[in-house]
């Protein structure tokens, strides 16, 4: 798969703001995948991608079922996308190799420079390599209810100076979404109230359990 970049990674703006125009890349992945996703009644709605690198947010997430439905998707994009993974889980022969595969990505708590700073410098070494690199998170960082959202993949964006996507898997209508993209600011409360707007009406598997779009600071 080839991407031709056309959108360069911009400096945060003064405020948060939707991304638009052409995106660089629409979905052409597994049509087996979408064969068998229409056939136990989901979709996936994506026009494509805005940039080789990102951070991809997935919410809500109040379920196990998040997991297949997710890698469902990623299958059906034919995108590489990317998750944390503790490094310890890679040592494990059979497993770990199963999760190079699903596209995980070892991180070590204890470094120096830390979780988001070492993720940061992954994404900026793509982009000087012209790779593709998406790494997904779901920010409320648990599938039981949680006061809001870890702070980790918000502040990877800014760092590694790359858009957001917004992924909602929205149960109800058995409707998995991609067609948002925002360029943060930092401005906290301004991000997360553009966020909460978009995010709007998204129910998970267990609506119940869905954590309120505002930023846990400590995380």
């Amino acid at each position: 798969m080839s991407l031709r970049p056309t959108v360069a990674a911009l400096d945060a703006p003064a405020a948060p703001r939707l991304l638009d125009g052409v995106p660089l890349w629409r979905p052409r992945g597994s049509r087996l995948a979408r064969g068998l996703f229409r056939l136990v009644g989901w979709r996936l709605v994506c026009d494509g991608l805005p940039a080789r690198q990102g951070v991809m947010l997935v919410y809500p997430h109040t379920s196990n079922w998040d997991f297949p439905v997710g890698i469902f998707a990623k299958w059906i994009l034919g995108v590489p996308l990317r998750f944390w993974v503790k490094d310890s889980l890679f040592k494990l022969p059979l497993f770990g190799a199963w999760l190079r595969w699903l596209g995980g990505v070892a991180v070590r708590r204890d470094s120096a420079q830390g979780l988001v700073a070492d993720t940061a410098a992954q994404l900026r070494a793509a982009r000087e390599r012209d790779e593709l690199f998406w790494l997904v998170a779901a920010p409320e960082g648990t599938r039981s209810h949680a006061a809001g959202w870890r702070s980790g993949a918000y502040h990877l964006a800014l760092q590694a100076g790359v858009p957001v996507g917004l992924a909602s898997f929205d149960f109800p209508s058995r409707t998995v979404t991609l067609q948002q993209f925002v360029h943060l600011s930092g401005d906290v409360a301004a991000d997360f109230a553009l966020l909460a707007e978009l995010y709007a009406g998204k129910r998970g598997k267990r609506p119940t359990l869905a954590a309120p779009v505002k930023l846990l600071e400590r995380t």
